[in-house]
């Protein structure tokens, strides 16, 4: 069986290190997964390229353009989702943020998401417990249990090569682990349903808005 699994990235820079931790997150699951049997069809999105269209649909409240719609549809599918983004001002950064503000709330039922971030200085490791974990816990996705943050010095160190292989390897058994439904509680493919919010429900006539109303005022005013 093929699991498709979404890496988003909120790099700035091209290279960036959260790219690079991204890539190094991404590989790590593939061979993760590629130990239980199964393969990964892996999709990158650089939300550095959707930066304008995102910053457009917060600004006017408008729907979704063609393109953050695609990405919302591919996120909704996937099987499991690689977060990773830099720190800046001490947390997550708004082109981050900004994304999952425009996914329909119900995009990330049940959803493995592995969290990962990036910043210059050490200090900021707490961010994936104090910012990035909350924000994935409110949107009721399964976060991994271990996270990955990385200095700028320590994207290559042994002690992040470690604790890439140990988030993967966690990742990968929420990913590849099949629960059976609970009846009411689970949609029929076993999972909690999601949806990507770009089907819009039909409109409703004017005609039935209408109905029953004169024109005339209302007595009673």
């Amino acid at each position: 069986m093929t699991r498709r699994i979404v890496t988003v990235t909120a790099g700035l820079s091209q290279p960036s290190n959260t790219r690079m931790l991204a890539d190094r997150l991404g590989a790590a699951v593939t061979a993760a997964v590629g130990g239980r049997g199964e393969q990964v069809e892996l999709e990158v999105i650089e939300l550095r390229e959707l930066a304008t269209e995102l910053a457009t649909i917060m600004a006017t409240g408008g729907l979704p353009t063609a393109g953050v719609a695609a990405v919302r549809e591919r996120v909704s599918a996937a099987d499991g989702v690689i977060a990773v983004t830099p720190v800046l001002a001490a947390s997550y950064s708004g082109l981050f943020k900004m994304f999952f503000d425009v996914l329909d709330q119900d995009a990330l039922n049940g959803m493995p998401v592995l969290i990962g971030a990036t910043a210059g200085t050490p200090r900021h490791s707490m961010v994936l417990d104090y910012a990035l974990r909350p924000l994935f816990v409110y949107l009721r996705a399964n976060v991994a249990t271990t996270g990955v943050f990385c200095a700028a010095s320590d994207l290559e160190s042994m002690e992040t090569t470690a604790r890439i292989r140990r988030a993967a390897a966690e990742f990968a058994a929420t990913v590849v682990f099949d629960e059976p439904g609970v009846r009411g509680f689970m949609s029929d493919e076993g999972h909690r349903p999601r949806r990507s919010g770009n089907d819009l429900n039909d409109s409703v006539p004017f005609t039935r808005l209408l109905a029953g109303h004169t024109g005339d005022p209302d007595p009673r005013s």
